[in-house]
């Protein structure tokens, strides 16, 4: 008796743990649901002034109070003077009938660090929107770029936002310090000026796809796999069925017509390459990409964004998804099965550039 009774306080506690995990769910989808439409925030930095207060902070340790003191009275009294000139421009295009903050020319950095998906993609359009819907002549865009490349449709949309800032007449420059393959170069080539560190890895311009087939595995052990589709190749290579020679020939020729679709977008945005010796599916080291027409000139990002201080503001620009309480729950172990799972599935059935 005594057994029964403590073996039913036992399932009390389990079934109130269980219902006290459940309303937690529960309240946490409700949570969830309710903020899922919550628009995101742009974040903007000024990376003149933090070079200005790096260069300071190095000098107060390299010379004396006087010099020091010397050196900001100069800065003023440009600064002053700078500004009265700028008076002096703002009352003329009044007076002219003509809008004119006199505003020194911006520098806007944008940073591109992407995935397979290339869902970064939705940050790096609204960070164009914006900078689109404030940008006057003399401004231009620096793009920091890393990515591997990853899927078709998803470099080509980020292609795409890349090149309506071309369409607007901005000059965009592309720098990449680590990696621009594949899809990475494919956004890369929209740029007026590609800029690569003497070590990043550039070029890459071919499609693969790659899948793991398990029909002899399941023939082994007597399972059957069925597949139904409506129209001849629907699907072409399966990961559980047994594929024909047909299936490969078809998959191998939508590959082909993917590779000729890069090399088009290619030889319309960097004419001068010379495509038979580079669309090979190599990479090279940012100094032979140079050599062979696939970048312009040997910097790194740091470089560029310090040469801008000196003439222009400069303005970092990111776009911050917000996320909610549901996705910063599911934590770091759902994103990651998600991204295996994206590899093994999508790399099967669509092309990787």
């Amino acid at each position: 008796m005594e057994f029964l009774l403590d073996y039913g306080l036992f399932l009390a506690k389990i079934v109130t743990v269980v219902v006290a995990l459940l309303a937690i769910l529960v309240i946490v989808k409700a949570v969830g649901g309710r903020h899922s439409a919550a628009r995101g925030e742009l974040e903007v930095t000024n990376l003149t002034e933090q070079h200005k207060h790096t260069v300071e902070h190095m000098e107060h340790h390299l010379h004396d109070d006087a010099f020091i003191k010397a050196r900001h009275k100069a800065e003023k009294k440009d600064e002053k003077n700078k500004n009265k000139q700028r008076g002096k421009q703002i009352k003329k295009a009044a007076k002219e009938g003509e809008l004119d903050t006199g505003r020194d020319p911006h520098l806007f950095v944008l940073d591109f660090k992407g995935s397979i998906d290339a869902k970064e993609v939705a940050s790096l359009r609204e960070e164009v929107t914006a900078i689109l819907a404030v940008a006057r002549d003399g401004d231009e865009v620096l793009l920091r770029l890393e990515s591997g490349g990853g899927m078709v449709h998803g470099y080509g949309l980020a292609s795409s936002q890349l090149d309506r800032l071309k369409n607007a007449g901005l000059p965009l420059t592309i720098s990449v310090d680590k990696v621009a393959a594949s899809g990475g170069y494919m956004m890369a080539c929209i740029a007026d000026k590609i800029v690569s560190a003497p070590f990043a890895i550039v070029g890459s311009i071919g499609v693969i796809a790659q899948l793991p087939n398990f029909h002899k595995l399941l023939k082994k052990h007597d399972i059957e796999f069925e597949q139904l589709t409506a129209g001849e190749f629907k699907r072409t290579l399966t990961m559980f069925g047994e594929n024909t020679d047909k299936a490969r020939d078809k998959f191998k020729q939508e590959l082909e017509e993917t590779h000729g679709l890069f090399k088009d977008f290619i030889r319309e945005h960097r004419p001068q390459l010379e495509l038979d010796n580079v669309a090979t599916g190599e990479h090279w080291f940012g100094t032979q990409a140079k050599a062979l027409g696939l970048v312009d000139e040997i910097k790194t990002s740091d470089d560029l964004v310090v040469e801008a201080c000196k003439e222009k503001t400069v303005l970092a620009i990111h776009y911050a998804e917000k996320k909610t309480l549901k996705n910063k729950l599911a934590g770091v172990a759902g994103e990651a099965a998600d991204s295996v799972l994206l590899k093994l599935i999508s790399r099967g059935q669509r092309p990787i550039v």
